[in-house]
């Protein structure tokens, strides 16, 4: 059987193998610069920014940076929401070497100390809104450097904020004020190789500590050209004065920072810049641009969309060239809607580990109904027996999904025991269960860790277990991803009280989000005498799913 029967399925111009420059990430962003320097790299509110005025901020903030001391190696959290200073921070933070770590502004206190410990990190660049929190976490943790900014300062007609404005804190630092302060637009002098740490991306641990993937400066590269190239059977026919990316996606998940961010660079796109997803506000946006190249979203995102009651009197269908679809499976019914309205698209699998990519259907080529569809040039994809991880099974059979190529990360950070358990021989064992048809589409069966993927979000219920176990009155508890028409999957806890005690479906989802970010507190509650177990006394999280499934079925 050929190796890689998939490969006669990639549309007319993909190439089946790519020559990766061997440049550090950051220099992505030299393509556009470059080539179409007064094209907007980034739209924000109405406010533009060139790609040629992009690199010197990038290049300002880097000197700036290194000037306050961040050197090679060190690690610099950027707890931002989609916006210029983001992308500023992002590509300056490369240029010196530094490791970015991508946080999410959602993060709660607990969860940012946690982050910022397991890393070491230096440096943090935040922003106004989220300030309360971290003045607390920096009160017990060692933080040489915050750097703070107002999301509004990069708005023409908001006016710029001081320090004295964000009542900073006596030597915190004002992003703004070091970015105007600093002149230097030479290159940083630093020798960095693609196999140098460039971002450590967080992703959910079955312990309830999250993982930090190590990603690579050669692992960005080569994710930024394959998906720039597999989307090239029709992103270059719309002209580049023309092409835009609408990035609601937000950069501090891989997904938004490789398919939205770096691809614009790439291409040479403009960023529209989206900090937060209301599909209101977005429809309002949507009306002033005549059209969008490029949506990379996640299921949720497009459902409201397209049933949008807006949506016909703003012309959505004509206004967007390609849609992709990742994070969470898109129903049959919404693959059907978009091909009606004649959009095309491709929905794609991957993971942190993966730089995001790794799996995806041909924008124009075979899609198969159910399908995750093929491997990414470069990446070889197997199934193994699901016990032992060795011999490769069946077509038709499950099996677990492996994958190994240029996308692939270098390791977790600082924890040795995990990369062994993930990566065996160059091969990461992504925990998904998968099957392979004749002509190498791959279709996603099950998850073997319980994952519940909610809006997009990956959720490890473990981490929320954990959470409702610390209730002064919960005896037994467990949390299931639950079918939801919108979100995909939801969060629900089933919860057994000590007894004598009683509590409120409010009071639990309350206590929860009380040390969680909102989007992994449960949506529901069910209290019960008693939860399902195994015979060493393991609750038995599946039958609850599937009680539900069922019980959902007969509604």
């Amino acid at each position: 059987m050929d190796s890689k029967p998939w490969h006669r399925h990639y549309d007319y111009n993909v190439p089946t193998s790519i020559r990766y420059p061997r440049i550090p990430a950051q220099e992505v962003l030299q393509i556009p610069a470059g080539s179409n320097p007064d094209k907007p790299a980034t739209n924000f509110y109405g406010t533009e920014i060139t790609f040629w005025e992009l690199r010197l901020m990038v290049l300002r903030m880097a000197n700036a940076m290194a000037r306050l001391g961040v050197k090679k190696g060190e690690r610099v959290g950027l707890h931002l929401p989609n916006c210029p200073q983001f992308i500023i921070a992002y590509y300056a933070c490369l240029s010196l070497g530094a490791i970015v770590v991508n946080m999410n502004p959602l993060y709660t206190a607990e969860e940012l100390k946690l982050i910022i410990e397991t890393t070491g990190m230096t440096t943090l660049v935040t922003f106004d809104m989220v300030l309360p929190f971290v003045r607390g976490v920096c009160k017990e943790v060692d933080l040489p450097r915050v750097i703070v900014t107002k999301v509004t300062d990069f708005i023409d007609g908001m006016g710029v904020s001081t320090a004295k404005d964000l009542d900073l804190e006596e030597g915190w630092l004002h992003f703004s004020t070091i970015l105007d302060e600093s002149t230097d637009t030479r290159v940083p002098k630093v020798d960095i190789t693609p196999s140098d740490p460039a971002l450590i991306q967080f992703t959910g641990g079955t312990t309830g500590i999250p993982k930090g993937a190590v990603l690579t400066h050669a692992n960005l590269v080569a994710a930024t050209f394959q998906v720039a190239l597999w989307g090239s059977p029709t992103i270059p026919l719309t002209p580049i004065e023309r092409r835009s990316v609408l990035a609601v996606l937000p950069f501090f998940h891989v997904y938004g920072n490789i398919v939205a961010m770096n691809w614009a660079m790439f291409s040479c796109a403009t960023l529209i810049l989206v900090p937060r997803f209301d599909i209101d506000e977005l429809m309002g946006l949507l009306a002033n641009f005549k059209e969008i190249t490029f949506f990379p979203a996640v299921p949720t995102m497009i459902t409201a969309l397209v049933n949008h009651p807006k949506a016909t009197e703003i012309d959505l269908a004509k206004k967007l060239g390609l849609l992709n679809s990742g994070g969470a499976p898109m129903p049959v019914e919404l693959i059907d809607q978009v091909r009606d309205m004649g959009i095309f698209f491709s929905e794609g699998y991957g993971l942190s580990e993966s730089t995001s990519l790794g799996i995806a259907n041909p924008v124009m080529g075979l899609k198969k109904e159910g399908s995750i569809g093929i491997p990414f040039p470069d990446n070889d994809v197997r199934l193994v027996d699901i016990d032992e991880g060795k011999e490769d099974v069946k077509p038709g059979e499950p099996g677990e999904v492996i994958m190994k190529g240029p996308l692939i990360m270098k390791e977790y950070w600082d924890n040795p025991e995990e990369t062994a358990n993930q990566l065996r021989d160059g091969w990461l064992y992504t925990g998904d269960i998968g099957k392979i048809d004749e002509d190498g589409y791959f279709y996603i069966v099950d998850r073997k860790k319980d994952m519940i993927i909610a809006g997009g979000y990956n959720i490890y219920p473990r981490e929320i277990d954990e959470v409702l176990y610390q209730h002064p009155k919960v005896q037994d508890a467990v949390a299931v991803g639950v079918p939801d028409e919108y979100r995909g999957e939801t969060v629900k806890a089933y919860v057994v009280l000590k007894q004598g005690e009683k509590a409120t479906e409010k009071e639990i989802i309350e206590f929860c989000r009380e040390k969680l970010a909102a989007y992994k507190a449960p949506k529901i509650v069910e209290f019960r005498d008693s939860l399902p177990k195994s015979a060493v006394g393991k609750i038995l999280r599946k039958v609850l799913r599937e009680e539900e499934v069922k019980k959902r079925k007969k509604d």
